[in-house]
């Protein structure tokens, strides 16, 4: 009995480790992707150079980058311009969390 428990026990640590992954990921849907889209291109702020720091999910910004908040219902991140992407940045962890271009 024991030799089938482990095989189990092992699944289901498995099975945990994937709905932690994805519970950590940043649903943002294609109707608030253009409704960003259209604040910031309302409202315009300078793109920034990120010397250093990769453009993508999980990274993290320096403090010395500004984080403009959004004001879109159901969305609690803040934003910043870099090129012609728009990050959504967890404004405690400074994290990037969506990249849209």
């Amino acid at each position: 009995m024991k030799i089938h428990l482990i095989p189990a026990t092992a699944g289901l640590i498995l099975l945990g480790g994937i709905g932690a992954a994805i519970a950590d990921e940043v649903v943002v849907t294609p109707e608030q992707q253009t409704v960003i889209r259209e604040y910031v291109h309302q409202h315009p702020m300078a793109s920034i150079n990120l010397l250093g720091v990769e453009l993508s999910v999980g990274s993290i910004l320096p403090d010395t980058v500004e984080l403009r908040p959004i004001d879109v219902p159901d969305v609690k991140y803040r934003y910043v311009v870099v090129g012609d992407h728009t990050a959504l940045v967890e404004p405690g962890t400074r994290k990037i969390v969506k990249v849209i271009d």
